[in-house]
């Protein structure tokens, strides 16, 4: 149960990276802090987003869910982590809308790259 534990936390990590770094470079950029136009940590970011996409366009499951769902086969209870972070992160949804706001949000953050744009990357 612990095993499986620490995969969703880091799979809600994961996605609080994802979902949150994009008002975070925007705020950023509005209060003109350097660090949202670190490259690699932009690059990070668009491609944790490319890569959701492209799992889900090929109806590709998350490897952190099937890897915490091997986990959990062996479990008689459910752990407070797993009710509460569950709660969270998944919804009952069809997979063709999940898709749908996966790529909005990927334009959202590629269209960010244009409007505040990444500092060019040190040799």
């Amino acid at each position: 149960m612990l095993m499986a534990d620490i995969v969703l936390v880091v799979h809600c990590l994961f996605v609080l990276f994802v979902v949150g770094s994009l008002p975070v470079i925007w705020v950023g950029a509005w209060l003109q802090h350097n660090f949202v136009r670190n490259y690699w940590f932009r690059m990070l970011h668009l491609s944790a987003i490319l890569f959701v996409v492209t799992e889900s366009l090929a109806g590709v499951a998350c490897p952190l869910t099937t890897w915490e769902n091997e986990l959990r086969q062996i479990e008689i209870e459910r752990s407070f982590i797993q009710q509460g972070l569950h709660q969270v992160l998944y919804y009952d949804l069809p997979e063709s809308v999940l898709t749908v706001v996966y790529i909005v949000f990927a334009g959202l953050v590629v269209a960010t790259f244009k409007y505040i744009p990444a500092n060019a990357r040190k040799s």
